[in-house]
């Protein structure tokens, strides 16, 4: 008897082996599914029979499982969760590596060494990494033998392995489990179809079935969440239980939970019951696919972040930069000294690289490389600063093609609320303070093209090497407050960081809320001009223009103040302006060939009211419309002080239009009614394209 008893379950062995092999046969025919490392390691019980039945198909390749939490082996639960059950329930459950080598069990595929098989490919059309991924394929299950708990749960990663732990005695309130897992990956990808028997491409994630708060898996994870206070994939922390969430979605909670419970279940030792490890278990099962495809994305974005850390530039510095091309020329009208100007075009550029180098995250080291090649209109064409473009050679400057070195500061943090900024080459106002000026204030790149329409002139009297402070006074008061030195690396008599020329900037901004924003400034400075507005304002360095025949500047300090308003009304349109003074005082006598200065003072106020239409036509346009008065000279305590009898009046408006993401062209025009602040100029009118290249 016991012989036919052993032949008969030989038989039984090779017929389920058989019909293994043909159903995955028949699956490969309907849509390309590799066949799973569970389906595998049944085929092999079939010895060469079943491998002459096999389809000609690839051969999976070995890989490291693909599992939730832990690095949890059968064996180690074994050992660690030995009295995992005690006091559970009052019959005996045996070890998990005896029921495993029970033959009465459910055949159960080893999972830990194969890699398993692909997800469905018509998962998803916007997420091929379906098609490219392992997804977990569960093993059959036996209708009486439900699994009760992960049997390999890995941690860190992002997907599960789901194994199966048979039990003695299945809870009668258990939920029977999926029987087969071609079943499963037919339900899935005739998922939305509208049909039971057809098989629709799905070509969106919003097309998969949603779980909804009444499933019982909802209910079965939200149990988990709240016993084990594992989040569910959302930032906040909450379940968000009052609405369906897609199956991926749900899979990503899932995640986040299963590997809260592995955690708690190897490092703290403590008991997990009995119920939440089938539910787990269950849950692995259903939603294999999702768990496997998640892990897939994971997989694909640490080896893209592997090869980017492997080909970087460097850990701690990045690079950005920006290259501006420039077609500008002037117009019409005379120049400061009563001819007319020169109307030539000029095609010019301006890069710059900037190397932003950060050592804990919050500081930040920027090295700045700069060439510029387009010179300004001040020096060959206007005699003038008013007027002169923010991205050429500078007022009176002339251009080159010589790469050098711009911009070197360093910051860090003091504290929470204080930064420090310590500027050793070329630093600007902009650098440590808000010049309440937001979409003019592009430093030539964006915005305003002039000199003038970027800021308020007197941020101008400071420039060089030196040291800033920010402190924030909550959120809506900020205090600046910064000494640059002119020449502070030479040495000589008349120099160096404290005995040269140097400005001194302390600024209130008050921000009463994010559309509006206000700032009071005060500016000391010695041996500086604004190099903005008529030749009389910048008279210290300008005594040629006057028929002073001397190449010495005058010594000259000023005290300055400002005002500056910015408010957003709306999406569309915002207003802004500023008003500022400065008490300009010349410190010494001087006699010329042509001519004598004497000491004195001289009084120069300037004004500006902007309009700016953000996203006008399209988001991330903007239109600018500026118009003001440049630095004028309006009187003086001795007639060898030059004042300006007239007004010119500065009109400047431009379209920043953005082609994409890293490249805008900025139209626009400027335009002078008295050119130097002298009536008798006719009107000067600049014109200017600017094309903008980040990256």
């Amino acid at each position: 008897m016991s012989k036919f008893l052993w032949k008969g379950l030989l038989v039984s062995r090779a017929v389920l082996a058989a019909t293994l092999v043909v159903s995955s046969t028949a699956l490969a025919a309907e849509q390309p599914v590799e066949i799973a490392a569970a389906a595998q390691a049944n085929l092999q019980l079939a010895g060469a029979a079943t491998e002459a039945a096999k389809p000609e198909t690839a051969k999976p390749e070995t890989a490291e499982p693909l599992s939730l939490a832990s690095n949890l082996t059968v064996e180690t639960i074994e050992k660690e969760s030995a009295n995992l059950y005690e006091g559970l329930a009052n019959e005996p459950i045996a070890p998990v590596a005896e029921q495993a080598k029970a033959p009465s069990n459910a055949v159960a595929a080893d999972l830990t060494e194969t890699k398993p098989a692909v997800a469905p490919a018509n998962l998803s059309a916007e997420q091929p990494v379906a098609e490219q991924i392992p997804a977990v394929a569960p093993a059959n299950l036996s209708e009486t033998q439900p699994a009760v708990a992960p049997a390999n749960l890995k941690a860190g990663k992002a997907a599960p392995q789901p194994e199966q732990i048979s039990q003695s005695s299945a809870p009668s309130a258990q939920p029977q489990a999926e029987s087969n897992v071609l079943e499963q990956i037919n339900e899935y990808s005739t998922e939305g179809s509208g049909s039971e028997d057809a098989v629709g491409q799905v070509t969106s994630v919003s097309q998969l079935s949603d779980v909804r708060p009444t499933d019982w898996a909802f209910q079965a994870l939200q149990s988990l969440v709240e016993r084990y206070g594992c989040i569910a994939g959302y930032p906040d922390g909450t379940f968000r239980g009052n609405r369906a969430m897609t199956r991926y979605e749900f899979a990503a909670g899932l995640n986040a939970c299963l590997d809260k419970v592995s955690q708690f279940i190897q490092g703290s030792r403590n008991r997990v019951m009995r119920e939440d490890l089938a539910s787990m278990q269950r849950l692995q099962e259903e939603f294999a696919a999702e768990l496997a495809t998640l892990r897939g994305r994971v997989d694909v974005l640490e080896a893209r972040a592997s090869e980017l850390e492997a080909n970087q530039f460097s850990t701690t510095t990045k690079l950005n930069g920006e290259v501006i091309f420039a077609l500008t020329g002037i117009a019409r009208g005379d120049d400061a000294e009563g001819r007319k100007a020169d109307e030539t075009t000029a095609f010019g550029s301006r890069v710059r690289l900037n190397f932003d180098t950060s050592f804990s995250g919050k500081d930040l080291l920027r090295t700045r490389l700069q060439v510029l090649n387009l010179g300004s209109f001040s020096t060959n064409n206007t005699k003038t600063a008013e007027g002169e473009l923010r991205f050429n050679a500078g007022p009176f400057g002339e251009a080159s093609n010589t790469v050098g070195l711009d911009a070197l500061l360093y910051q860090f943090p003091l504290g929470k609320n204080t930064t420090v900024i310590l500027e050793a080459n070329a630093g600007a106002a902009d650098d440590f303070t808000n010049t309440v000026n937001p979409y003019f204030d592009g430093d030539g790149s964006y915005g305003a093209l002039s000199n003038f329409g970027t800021r308020n002139p007197i941020y101008y009297l400071l420039g060089g090497s030196g040291i800033a402070v920010r402190h924030q006074f909550g959120e809506k008061l900020e205090l600046s407050l910064g000494y640059l030195a002119g020449n502070p690396a030479n040495p000589t008599q008349g120099n160096g960081l404290f005995n040269g020329s140097y400005g001194g900037l302390a600024q209130l901004t008050f921000k009463p809320s994010d559309s509006m924003a206000l700032g009071l400034t005060y500016v000391n400075s010695y041996n500086l001009i604004t190099n903005t507005g008529s030749n009389a304002s910048n008279f210290p360095a300008r005594l040629g223009s006057f028929g002073l025949d001397s190449d010495s500047n005058l010594p000259v300090s000023s005290n300055s103040y400002g005002a500056q308003a910015s408010w957003r009304l709306n999406r569309g349109f915002a207003i802004g302006g500023w008003a500022g003074y400065t008490n300009q005082r010349i410190l010494s006598n001087l006699a010329t060939p042509t001519g004598s200065v004497q000491r004195g003072d001289q009084k120069i106020w300037n004004w500006a009211v902007t309009l700016a239409f953000p996203d006008l036509l399209k988001e991330g346009n903007v239109a600018g419309i500026l118009v003001g008065m440049e630095p004028r000279v309006t009187s003086s305590t001795n007639r060898t002080l030059p004042e300006d009898k007239d007004t010119s009046l500065h009109f400047e408006g431009f379209y920043q239009f953005k082609l994409s993401d890293n490249i805008s062209i900025t139209p626009g025009l400027i335009w002078l009614t008295a050119p130097d602040h002298n009536k008798n100029n006719s009107d000067l009118v600049i014109g200017v394209v600017r094309t903008t290249f980040t990256f």
